[in-house]
């Protein structure tokens, strides 16, 4: 008994361990994603009381039947009626209260007349692209995969989808909303405290839907001020002999039809914009650490790397990846 006894607390703690980290709705840092978890902790308590009274009550039962009994009376049949009567009214307060907090926690999940920050997120197959608009055009710029936010302040996210169904789900800031071709949907975020947080596609949306994640990071509002001037800026040359080289080689070859780089002639849109793809700390949606050895390998062999996405593999020789790699490292 001791020992089934350890190995259901041995196996309970390593579950309980797997329940934290960047991307954890237990991990709350914004009041909707508060208001949630304590939805979860509330549901999961009272469904464990339930349970252990049905358990207690099936235990009980099958000690009765073991004892030889005579026919039940009236009497004990009327008292068998008013405890189902009970158990009845009990199941239906319970799911009435749950039901109730349930809508409680979720209604917050909206759009928040506050929000000092708007940001239009569009899902593509298999990448996310964030946009940051500003009422002078000049202003305005684009991200992909990481989304920058001050702290303490409501985040307006709006979504849209330009292929399938995405749902964009960041557990320690908020609940999951989809993004639907055709529609815009709204969620509020808000992060309490600096931080990366993970984020993830909640929605089954092709191939590669588990290589499909993103990245918010909050910080404090000087510093998102300085992110944001630098993300407005258009790319800088690199004095880099073999930067430049890869510069004049990404507007020579089809790389410039399908991207964006401002201060230059590529300005594609069918790509993620890759005016600062330097300066994020993954690529192709979490998939690599932004090195330039991952940057190298993404564009030697995307297909390989992320089958099904929209990346072609373009032939190039190794001279040739290695001047493009230290161009697209080279944007910060």
């Amino acid at each position: 008994m001791k020992a089934g006894a350890a190995v259901v607390l041995f196996v309970s703690a390593i579950l309980i361990a797997g329940c934290n980290g960047a991307q954890s709705a237990l991990n709350a840092e914004g009041a909707a994603a508060v208001q949630l978890k304590h939805l979860i902790i509330g549901i999961v308590v009272v469904c464990s009381v339930v349970w252990a009274l049905v358990m207690v009550v099936l235990v009980l039962a099958l000690l009765r039947a073991r004892t030889p009994r005579e026919s039940p009376s009236s009497e004990s049949e009327r008292r068998m009626g008013k405890l189902v009567t009970a158990a009845v009214a009990a199941t239906v307060v319970i799911i009435a209260g749950l039901t109730i907090a349930s809508f409680y926690a979720t209604r917050g999940l909206g759009m928040s007349e506050d929000a000092t920050l708007a940001i239009k997120v569009r899902g593509q197959q298999w990448w996310w692209q964030f946009i940051y608009d500003d009422v002078d055009p000049a202003k305005s710029f684009q991200t992909a995969n990481e989304m920058h936010i001050p702290v303490g302040v409501d985040i307006r996210i709006e979504l849209e989808s330009s292929d399938v169904i995405h749902s964009f789900w960041v557990p320690s800031l908020a609940g999951k909303r989809d993004l639907i071709p055709g529609r815009q949907n709204v969620i509020t975020i808000r992060a309490e405290r600096p931080g990366v947080y993970r984020g993830q596609c909640a929605e089954f949306c092709g191939l590669q839907h588990s290589h499909m994640a993103l990245f918010v990071i909050a910080e404090n509002m000087a510093a998102y001020q300085r992110w944001a001037a630098a993300q407005r800026a258009s790319s800088v040359s690199s004095a880099d002999p073999e930067a430049t080289a890869g510069k004049a080689l990404f507007m020579r070859k089809p790389c410039a039809a399908c991207h964006t780089i401002r201060g230059t002639e590529a300005s594609g849109s069918t790509g993620p914009d890759l005016t600062h793809v330097g300066s994020r700390q993954t690529i192709a949606a979490g998939l690599l650490d932004n090195t330039r050895g991952s940057l190298a390998a993404w564009i030697a062999d995307p297909q390989t790397l992320k089958p099904g996405n929209n990346m072609p593999m373009v032939p190039l020789s190794s001279d040739e990846l290695r001047q493009l790699s230290a161009y697209m490292e080279s944007l910060k």
